[in-house]
């Protein structure tokens, strides 16, 4: 996993699922592109809170059916606790109402698993554009 260098505009992006395998193949996909990289990864909802806390990520993927702290949860906490971080739920699980109440919560996008490759970095791209108004909105608001 690389480090970002936000200066230089790299989207430093954490990793919450607790499908490791999963996770492991996903990291090379992201760094692959050059304004993207992976600064950490958590199997849990709480562990998710907690890195998003210590490392300060542009960016969050996080699915949504996990131990201790479930997505919807963790997602509400972090878009509190990190008003300007781009959050996306990733799930499995195809059902509107798990998606709407993700989307409730403060998800920027939800990617169901089979399509997230294709889509993920113009996903991540456009969430974290809309973050950056985000913050520069508040900022102009003080």
């Amino acid at each position: 996993m690389a480090e970002g260098d936000p200066a230089g505009g790299t989207i430093r992006v954490l990793l919450a699922d607790d499908d490791h395998p999963f996770v492991e193949s996903l990291v090379p996909l992201i760094e692959r592109q050059p304004e993207l990289a992976v600064v950490g990864s958590a199997q849990d909802g709480l562990a998710a809170i907690e890195l998003a806390e210590e490392l300060h990520p542009d960016a969050i993927v996080i699915d949504l059916h996990m131990p201790l702290v479930d997505g919807v949860t963790a997602v509400t906490r972090l878009r509190r606790d990190h008003p300007s971080m781009c959050v996306i739920a990733l799930t499995g699980d195809a059902q509107p109402e798990l998606h709407r109440a993700v989307t409730e919560a403060g998800a920027d996008a939800v990617l169901v698993k089979e399509e997230f490759v294709d889509v993920l970095v113009e996903r991540l791209a456009a969430a974290k554009e809309s973050a950056r108004r985000r913050k520069t909105d508040a900022a102009s608001a003080r």
